[in-house]
């Protein structure tokens, strides 16, 4: 049997499940940019409650992690993790943000592939949620987690070396090149950073084992 000298606070696991939830709800609000008449606007406003709404869930973990004595996991990995999972959202809502203060919703429908760049991350989402309330116990199923995000950013990169590929085609004008490059270079960012966070989540994984 494995004895551990170190607190099971749930209070720390709940944090990161909530911040998961967090994600997937703003990852939800983002795909509805592929709706048939997006609200851009809406959107980017929800987004932005969204990540405040994180950031302030980020900050309280931080306290927590500052004035609790021993903490049941690695102080400076728990740090990372929260860190990580907040870069998700901070490029969720900019990929957002930016579609509407360019002005994109003049387009008659945005690119089929950044499109299809937001179809990974809602898959990154759904499984950061299903396995983020393993992170207690951190038993061997955890594997596959990295391995399937891993396999998802794969698909990312792909979706976005093809956005590339159509923005260089002469289908739009320079401008509006300019402008969607920028949306898919923060959507490619949020993709990263959900590897990013199992990363993080196998060096947990490791030290514990």
């Amino acid at each position: 049997m494995r004895f551990s000298l170190k607190p099971q606070d749930d209070a720390f696991y709940a944090f990161f499940n909530e911040a998961a939830e967090n994600i997937r709800r703003g990852v939800g609000i983002l795909a509805e940019l592929g709706d048939d008449k997006p609200d851009y606007q809406k959107i980017s406003e929800r987004l932005v409650d969204v990540e405040h709404d994180n950031d302030q869930l980020t900050h309280r973990l931080f306290n927590k992690i500052n004035s609790t004595f021993v903490t049941p996991m690695d102080r400076t990995d728990m740090y990372h993790l929260a860190g990580k999972l907040d870069d998700i959202l901070d490029h969720i809502e900019a990929a957002a943000n930016l579609v509407y203060l360019y002005g994109l919703s003049e387009l008659p429908v945005l690119p089929r592939e950044m499109i299809e760049q937001i179809t990974v991350l809602s898959a990154q989402a759904d499984l950061l949620v299903e396995y983020m309330p393993k992170l207690k116990g951190l038993n061997s199923s955890m594997k596959e987690y990295w391995v399937e995000c891993n396999r998802l950013e794969n698909d990312g990169d792909r979706a976005y070396r093809m956005l590339l590929v159509r923005l260089y085609s002469g289908e739009y004008p320079a401008l509006t090149v300019m402008k969607l490059k920028e949306v898919g270079d923060e959507l490619e960012a949020a993709c990263d950073s959900f590897e990013s966070v199992s990363n993080v989540v196998e060096s947990v994984y490791v030290k514990e084992s």
